[in-house]
């Protein structure tokens, strides 16, 4: 593989479509895991996020070259470094928007349009909303919850009110997770490119610890609810899963607090042992529930 095409693979940052995987939550909280229809729909939906989000990454590395030659890891990513041209985003993005565009019309409206407003809000957020004040907490927030949102009109189910609150504040609080980490890692007196201070991290912390807690309570709340007991046969082993999200939020919080946590939360869980058996442990829960 020569330079020029690895740089350009490191470019499109694929370690970063793990994310797009929200789109698939809908299948299986619709409990519609043996439709192959559905299966096909969300993977559609998944390879058009993944141009999509790469097409931002490129944008965003473009815009941001010069702030990026300066920092001690960001200097490494292709446009910083030399490895590739800045100029060559004017051809690589609009590439990546049109093959997302084409994968978008094997989906239905909804979920195409749901994929141009993350486009849309992506592109503000690169060039405005990232060095707004808590607005870019809830505008990263709000992506992901359009992954899950999307993944539900991919396969025409109705997008369950108690999955919206959920994912809302879950998001919320990574989000806030993320501009924590960099804080507690932060030596000066303000976020380089961020309309955060090193003063504010107490209030990010609180704010994103009680956006977890308000997470597992609204979990806590839908195992009581009407749609559990038509859905599961066994809803009490839902209770466990309060405690399971509990101890990983928890434990990324506390993490980050010691400046171990330096980037993006989800990231950071893709590399992390507990986070995986977490997930291992709530998927357990789900089927005992069934």
């Amino acid at each position: 593989m020569s330079l020029s095409v690895a740089a350009l693979l490191r470019l499109l940052r694929p370690h970063q479509w793990a994310k797009n995987l929200l789109v698939f939550v809908a299948v299986f909280t619709a409990h519609r895991y043996a439709d192959a229809s559905a299966w096909t729909a969300a993977a559609w939906l998944f390879a058009a996020f993944c141009l999509a989000a790469s097409a931002i990454y490129v944008v965003n590395d473009a815009v941001d070259v010069v702030a990026d030659r300066a920092h001690p890891d960001k200097s490494k990513r292709p446009f910083a470094s030399g490895a590739l041209a800045p100029s060559s985003a004017w051809w690589i993005t609009p590439m990546l928007l049109v093959a997302a565009a084409l994968a978008g019309t094997m989906l239905p409206v909804a979920a195409a349009s749901t994929l141009a407003v993350y486009v849309a809000l992506s592109l503000a957020y690169t060039f405005a909303i990232k060095r707004m004040l808590w607005l870019d907490v809830l505008t990263l927030a709000a992506l992901y919850v359009l992954r899950v949102a999307a993944g539900a009109f991919a396969i025409a189910v109705t997008l369950s009110p108690w999955l919206l609150g959920f994912a809302l504040f879950l998001f919320v609080s990574l989000a806030a997770l993320k501009r924590y980490g960099e804080l507690a890692m932060h030596t000066g007196d303000a976020l380089d490119g961020r309309a955060y201070r090193s003063a504010d991290a107490p209030i990010v912390l609180a704010v994103g610890v009680a956006s977890a807690l308000t997470a597992v309570l609204v979990f806590a709340l839908y195992v009581q609810s009407e749609d559990v007991r038509r859905l599961y046969a066994r809803p009490e082993w839902l209770w466990l899963v309060a405690p399971v999200l509990l101890y990983w939020l928890a434990r990324l919080w506390t993490l980050a607090g010691r400046g171990l946590v330096r980037a993006d939360p989800i990231l950071f869980a893709l590399r992390d042992p507990a986070s995986y058996l977490s997930g291992l442990a709530l998927l357990a829960l789900f089927r005992s529930a069934l």
